[in-house]
């Protein structure tokens, strides 16, 4: 027996038996079935791109300036992906993010079928879990997305060999792609706070757009807070304050203190927006 439903991307159904797994693949399902999914990845996937190309237009970039790693390019592709992940991280990737999150909750609110996903015998903490664990998997493949692309584009237009890190010690390229690898965790990570966030934020409404919208506000708000220096007393309390501190990653030998700290900050703020999250989720009457 299933209990069907539609969606904005044809129908789904929830198997009763199937439980919180069955839920799980049902909604990562949907997800990479929605056409809206694969254009947001597309435009990701964009930002390496079109940074690779301009740089072999123009023929390099003057040292120091522009985004991080930028004037690395030339010598080596694979610092194509991670330029582009630094351009990436402050802005387009929590505007997709915030797409995804947002729409959990209320999405299925605003079309409906929020009631006959709560028909399934797993509940409401079940549900709201696994809508949060498909944006995580979406944080993980966009943040993945951006650097493989980069990497890629790199070494056609660049070329690709040996890696000189920041601390000025050259490794292999293979050892290097695992460290673009460990980046690509870095940044995974920093997002997964925005994607708590978000969730919370769609619980809050039925109205998705307006999950998405403020969800990517916070986002920028956080980061221009982070910028003024008569609130430094909060910085270090910003989901966003150590989005961009992997550099420790591409140093020898690698220093883990800045992955620590950045995943205890996201933790803290996943279970702060988690616990809201699943108050207000709980307490509330579903009428569509």
């Amino acid at each position: 027996m299933t209990d069907a439903a539609p969606t904005a991307s044809g129908s789904r159904s929830v198997a009763r038996g199937s439980g919180v797994p069955g839920l799980l693949g049902s909604e990562l399902a949907t997800l990479f079935r929605r056409l809206r999914t694969w254009m947001m990845l597309g435009a990701l996937c964009l930002v390496p791109i079109l940074l690779g190309v301009a740089v072999r237009i123009a023929g390099g970039t003057r040292a120091g300036r522009g985004p991080a790693f930028l004037d690395q390019i030339t010598d080596n592709g694979v610092f194509v992906g991670l330029a582009a992940l630094t351009i990436a991280t402050p802005l387009f990737l929590p505007l997709t993010i915030s797409v995804v999150a947002g729409d959990t909750i209320a999405g299925e609110a605003s079309l409906g079928t929020l009631r006959y996903l709560l028909v399934a015998p797993s509940g409401r903490v079940a549900l709201l879990a696994v809508k949060y664990v498909v944006a995580a998997v979406f944080c993980v493949i966009a943040t993945f997305a951006v650097v493989a692309v980069g990497v890629i584009v790199g070494a056609i237009l660049f070329g690709a060999g040996p890696l000189t890190l920041l601390s000025g010690t050259q490794v292999s390229l293979a050892e290097g792609l695992v460290r673009c690898l460990a980046v690509v965790a870095y940044v995974s990570v920093s997002m997964l706070g925005l994607a708590a966030i978000g969730v919370l934020l769609s619980t809050l409404t039925t109205v998705p757009v307006g999950a998405m919208a403020a969800t990517a506000i916070l986002a920028v708000a956080a980061q221009i807070v982070g910028q003024i220096p008569q609130l430094s007393a909060v910085h270090p309390y910003l989901f966003t304050d150590r989005w961009l501190d992997f550099g420790d990653l591409l140093r020898s030998p690698i220093s883990w203190d800045s992955f620590l700290d950045n995943a205890l900050l996201q933790a803290v703020w996943i279970v702060v927006a988690g616990a809201l999250a699943v108050w207000r989720f709980t307490t509330r009457d579903v009428l569509t």
